[in-house]
């Protein structure tokens, strides 16, 4: 059963929006003071931000990495509340509702098929990654074939440093070697 609340029209605030509580139907972002609603990824989706997401911790363990790796956690940047898909975190960090932007290593954006999906995960929410400072960026796209775009913070912005090609396995060195293969992320059952 819901909880009924008072519409809101925004502006809005991180506070405001964490209070509204988890919901696995959509996930919620705050740019600016302006609510980013979506729908939850597909099972595509979905499926490759597992198998990432164990690709990640596995590497980080066997690399001794102080981290830890999550699917979809709230990230507090200074302007604004992302949900990155994969983010790996700095393990004295806690395990708070949303993380400061100051305790992640990475995020990872898988596109999203749609155009504003696009749009979104290639355009919108780097600058604010890279505002709050965040060293690495990785987006990993389906279409037409996987490929895994590795991006480090330069001067204030993200360039690409490694673009993976599905067929090909890539060391990737930072924040820890992991060794990947973008075709390995599409589960064989989709």
């Amino acid at each position: 059963m819901g909880t009924a609340h008072d519409p809101h029209y925004g502006p809005w605030t991180v506070e405001q929006v964490l209070a509204l509580g988890e919901d696995r139907g959509q996930r919620r972002e705050l740019m600016g003071d302006t609510l980013v609603m979506a729908p939850a990824p597909g099972a595509t989706h979905q499926s490759a931000s597992s198998l990432l997401w164990l690709a990640l911790r596995s590497a980080a363990k066997a690399a001794g990495a102080q981290v830890r790796v999550f699917e979809a956690v709230n990230v507090r940047l200074p302007d604004a509340l992302l949900i990155p898909d994969v983010v790996v975190v700095d393990a004295g960090a806690g395990y708070p509702v949303a993380f400061d932007a100051e305790a992640v290593q990475l995020v990872v954006e898988i596109v999203s098929p749609s155009s504003m999906g696009r749009k979104t995960d290639r355009l919108l929410k780097p600058p604010y990654y890279a505002e709050a400072g965040i060293p690495y960026l990785w987006r990993l796209e389906f279409e037409p074939s996987p490929i895994l775009v590795v991006a480090e913070l330069e001067a204030g912005r993200y360039v690409d440093k490694i673009v993976a090609k599905a067929g090909t396995r890539t060391l990737i060195e930072k924040p820890f070697p992991v060794s990947l293969d973008p075709a390995d992320l599409i589960d064989p059952q989709d």
